[in-house]
């Protein structure tokens, strides 16, 4: 008899779920989010004062994410949500200005890539700007999975 038969480890419950959707597209749109910021920092450990200021691009992009993912698909609908100042109407111009300052941030981005570091000359390497644009580009895709794929059905 094998003694590791005995053992036996406590399930994991936040992954019991029949419905795996939402768990799954939760953690991938974490793991974008997370590289993105870690592209960022390893620019910035690595060509220290080389970004500067660019640094408003992927802060930009983390508040399109939250702006994004605070609006409900049955609230841009007008299912659920009646109430507030202007009712589902706020909601739609809510999730219209998250995604223009997330495609803002990422338009950004791209711009100080190629001004910054692939036109000129003087820079000595376009890894800093790579990065931004990594990071912006990686947060944008986690806001788009983390909103368009989870499924609202089991919330009620």
């Amino acid at each position: 008899m094998n003694c590791c038969q005995n053992i036996s480890m406590p399930s994991c419950v936040w992954f019991e779920s029949g419905e795996k959707q939402n768990i799954i597209a939760s953690i991938f749109a974490g793991i974008l989010f997370f590289t993105g910021w870690w592209f960022i920092i390893d620019a910035e450990a690595k060509h220290a004062n080389s970004i500067k200021a660019a640094h408003v691009c992927g802060v930009m992009a983390s508040l399109s994410l939250i702006m994004i993912n605070s609006v409900s698909n049955a609230q841009v609908r007008g299912e659920t949500y009646t109430g507030g100042c202007m009712g589902p109407r706020g909601a739609r111009l809510w999730l219209f200005l998250g995604f223009v300052i997330g495609f803002g941030s990422l338009i950004a981005s791209c711009w100080i890539l190629f001004a910054n570091y692939v036109n000129d000359k003087n820079s000595q390497s376009t890894w800093p700007g790579v990065c931004l644009f990594l990071q912006n580009a990686l947060i944008f895709a986690g806001s788009l999975t983390f909103k368009f794929g989870r499924t609202e059905d089991l919330w009620g």
